[in-house]
């Protein structure tokens, strides 16, 4: 079970000692990882780690003190939900996901290449245009939702996520602030009979502006072949033997879970829907699955498919196929592009 909020917040205070105390023993730690990359394979793997936790550790920090002169601001909290402290809230997400983000290209030689159309969809391909989103995208880990989301929020779109993640990010301190103050919906990992996201969805949805974006991962979690084997059983218990058959086909993703997708669009008719696959990070998911296959001298693809308003099925069943079908397209991408 998650800890309560209050409980959370201590972690704040535990960051910045960890900090200083990282400071004033850095040369050690310098000379401690640079004696274990020896006996690492790749090129200082184990000072790459020390420093990235070290900036990503520094950015907590930031943005922690940034999130409290923001609520002094506020009026001590009283005007946190007005549209000016969400966009001030999203400026400073954005700058600090730059940080990390270019951070983590220079010291893991990572390069980002965007497969298919050259204009990204997030504008539809017409200078200066905006437009509400709703982006649909692969569960591949941490290290590729971060990327999508500097992606949506970088200086060429400048987009308002809202997102629907899972509860457990909230033990990131810095998430657990900011997106606690923006439009999001948390979806507990320990879920009572009859839970249903969907409300909450559609309600993330229906204020959908030009500038925002409701970002959904439709296969709930990363893609693992024990989690493949009970979404296909959860399809066979249901009766669903056409999807069952289109899932076991599915060789790189989880099949899609429709409610919350019909949920948003059926409350945001008027929002475009972009369908998002990547691939290059999918193996990182835990402290250790970081330090057993860093990735180095790589390049990570991104595409995008863009689907305007009036091509977006309305009925449900048909809604269904369709995110089958783009799920399919998304799993032949998949195949054909990674390890490229």
């Amino acid at each position: 079970m998650l800890p309560s909020r209050p409980v959370r917040r201590v972690t704040g205070p535990l960051l910045i000692a960890a900090l200083g105390a990282g400071v004033l023993l850095l040369p050690a730690l310098v000379v401690v990882g640079a004696i274990v990359s020896v006996f690492l394979p790749g090129r200082w793997r184990a000072l790459r780690l020390l420093a990235f936790a070290f900036v990503y550790l520094a950015l907590e920090v930031v943005g922690l003190v940034a999130a409290g002169v923001l609520w002094l601001r506020a009026g001590f909290g009283r005007r946190l939900r007005t549209p000016a402290s969400r966009r001030v809230h999203y400026t400073v997400l954005r700058r600090l996901l730059d940080v990390m983000m270019r951070a983590a290209q220079r010291l893991f030689a990572l390069r980002l290449v965007t497969d298919g159309a050259s204009w990204s969809p997030l504008d539809d391909g017409v200078p200066g245009s905006t437009n509400a989103m709703v982006v649909l995208s692969r569960h591949a880990g941490p290290g590729d939702s971060f990327l999508l989301v500097h992606t949506l929020m970088n200086r060429d779109h400048l987009r308002q996520p809202r997102i629907v993640l899972k509860d457990v990010l909230q033990l990131d301190p810095l998430l657990d602030v900011y997106l606690n103050r923006l439009p999001n919906h948390f979806v507990p990992s320990e879920r009572a009979d009859g839970y249903s996201s969907e409300g909450a969805i559609a309600d993330l949805a229906r204020g959908l502006g030009e500038e925002d974006a409701l970002l959904i991962f439709p296969e709930g979690a990363n893609f693992t072949p024990r989690r493949k084997v009970r979404a296909i059983e959860r399809l066979r218990d249901r009766g669903l033997a056409a999807a069952v058959r289109r899932a076991e086909a599915m060789r790189h993703v989880l099949p899609p879970r429709p409610a919350g997708v019909s949920a948003a669009l059926g409350a945001a008719p008027h929002a475009d829907v972009v369908f998002v696959a990547h691939t290059g990070l999918e193996h990182l998911s835990t402290v250790r699955d970081l330090w057993r296959g860093l990735p180095m001298d790589k390049t990570l693809h991104l595409r995008w498919w863009f689907v305007p308003a009036d091509e977006v099925p309305r009925d449900r069943d048909e809604q269904t196929e369709w995110l089958y079908r783009w799920w399919e397209t998304i799993d032949t991408w998949i195949a054909t592009t990674a390890g490229r």
